[in-house]
């Protein structure tokens, strides 16, 4: 590992000089200096110095960074590298706080809160092509962290894990008779976490059977998973593979069916679904058995598998006999496939793919570093195979690496290859997506609302209703970007 991270750095001090990310250069190219006048990526690994790394709090709650600076710290010992929890909160805004000397040398965020930071040349654009990881990662996930200036493409951030849309729900809590009756096609997977149409009508069930238990259960709201129904029907974010803010499609295609589902599946839930409810409560009811299934992100399964944990040892199990009858009965699995038509009572339906709003989360390098050498050691490390690999038992995410999603299998396998068939949108890595989210939350707000009014006081009662509410909702973040600023 030294020997490589010496040529590593060998091979960078030959690059072309630039300042912040705004200069020229292809891939590799890096800056000399950064706004705060510190040399950059000279080819020689800094001695003696402590760096602050802001981690995401899942990792750092469940052990994983505090084994990962350990194994670092131990490695670049004789240089005197000491890598250390930044301490900081992990939705820090380093473009304020980094001119000022206050934030991490290294970040570990989300693709669009990172790349949000290029404009202000707070983040270095990095020798990506020189990193152990670089052929392991797929073009889609390096697209991400990509920058043009003068024609040049530059990358400002290293992939660690894919995020996106999955399905949680209770294994243990399927019908006892789902083999006979849940199961139309033999294939020994339960009907409603094949398809929505079957999960609309297993929910509808459930709650009939017991008005304090749900089936799918999630907050319509959150912009980031309910967009995901509308690009499945041909919906878009930005124009020019979300490049192009100026042509905004959130009622391209048939992207009003997209709406149409949400309803569906609202009307089978209770109010709670408007706000933040279900967003805050869905760890403790699936682990109490109040909700059977419900959409997150990979990264939280371990705090779903804690809940449960903590039920069962309430009812007398003990930790080790808890912990194992959680794994068994948590399940985390691909979004259900829809019905090309929108309608979840279809009977035999054709189906269509459900496509999810999905990020990168990776590493950035700060641009106020006083140890850009060794910051860039510190994310080679992070991002070998190994500690990919190590992430992904303990955290449960999946890694942006071909090679440790592979070795992780099952979930982690079928993201990769959902981020690589393009069924995994990921999010704009320009600083206009900033203006999408209220708009969209305000929207889903209404139509999940929409479900409890009376039906002379319904907004959407038909397609048409809902395509004009996203030509609106399209308009009013094309004035957000370019009329009201």
């Amino acid at each position: 590992m030294r020997k490589r991270i010496a040529l590593l750095m060998a091979a960078v001090c030959s690059f072309a000089m630039l300042t912040g990310c705004g200069g020229g250069g292809k891939d590799t190219q890096t800056p000399q200096q950064s706004t705060t006048g510190s040399p950059v990526f000279n080819g020689e690994l800094e001695r003696n110095v402590t760096i602050q790394v802001l981690e995401n709090d899942t990792a750092i709650a469940q052990g994983y960074f505090d084994e990962l600076i350990a194994a670092f710290n131990e490695a670049y010992a004789d240089y005197g590298i000491t890598a250390v929890d930044a301490n900081m909160d992990q939705y820090l805004d380093l473009a304020n706080d980094g001119p000022y000397g206050y934030g991490p040398d290294v970040l570990y965020q989300a693709n669009d809160v990172i790349m949000k930071y290029v404009e202000g040349k707070h983040v270095y654009p990095l020798p990506v092509e020189e990193l152990e990881c670089y052929e392991q990662i797929p073009d889609a996930a390096w697209q991400a962290y990509e920058t043009e200036v003068d024609g040049k493409t530059y990358i400002c951030g290293v992939p660690v894990n894919v995020q996106a849309g999955m399905l949680y729900y209770r294994k243990d809590l399927l019908p006892e008779n789902w083999e006979t009756e849940w199961d139309d096609n033999g294939n020994d997977i339960p009907d409603m976490v094949e398809t929505w149409n079957d999960m609309y009508e297993f929910s509808l069930e459930r709650h009939a059977e017991n008005p304090s238990q749900y089936g799918y259960m999630k907050s319509l709201n959150d912009m980031y998973f309910s967009s995901g129904f509308l690009f499945s029907y041909g919906g878009y974010i930005f124009g020019d593979n979300n490049t192009d803010p100026s042509d905004i499609g959130l009622a391209a295609g048939d992207a009003e069916k997209g709406a149409w589902v949400l309803s569906q599946l609202a009307s089978t839930m209770n109010e709670e679904c408007i706000d933040d409810t279900i967003t805050t409560s869905q760890y403790s009811k699936l682990a109490d058995g109040s909700y059977f299934a419900t959409m997150t992100t990979p990264d939280v399964y371990t705090t779903f598998l804690d809940e449960m944990v903590l039920v069962y040892e309430n009812e007398g199990l003990t930790e080790e006999e808890a912990r194992e009858k959680a794994k068994e009965n948590l399940v985390m699995t691909t979004l259900p496939k829809l019905p090309e038509s929108g309608d979840l009572t279809e009977i035999n339906p054709e189906l269509i793919d459900t496509k999810a709003m999905g990020g990168i989360n990776g590493y950035a390098i700060s641009a106020y570093t006083k140890a850009p050498n060794a910051c860039l050691a510190f994310v080679d490390f992070a991002t070998s195979y190994e500690n990919m690999v190590e992430r992904n038992k303990l955290l449960g995410v999946a890694p942006a690496r071909e090679d440790a999603a592979k070795e992780a299998g099952g979930i982690s396998e079928l993201l990769y290859q959902n981020l690589e068939s393009g069924n995994i949108v990921l999010m704009p890595s320009i600083s206009e997506v900033g203006q999408i989210w209220t708009p969209g939350q305000t929207f889903f707000i209404d139509l999940a609302m929409d479900v409890f009014r009376t039906e002379n006081e319904k907004k959407y009662k038909d397609l048409e209703a809902l395509d004009a509410a996203l030509e609106k909702v399209s308009k009013e973040i094309y004035d957000a970007i370019y009329t009201l600023q």
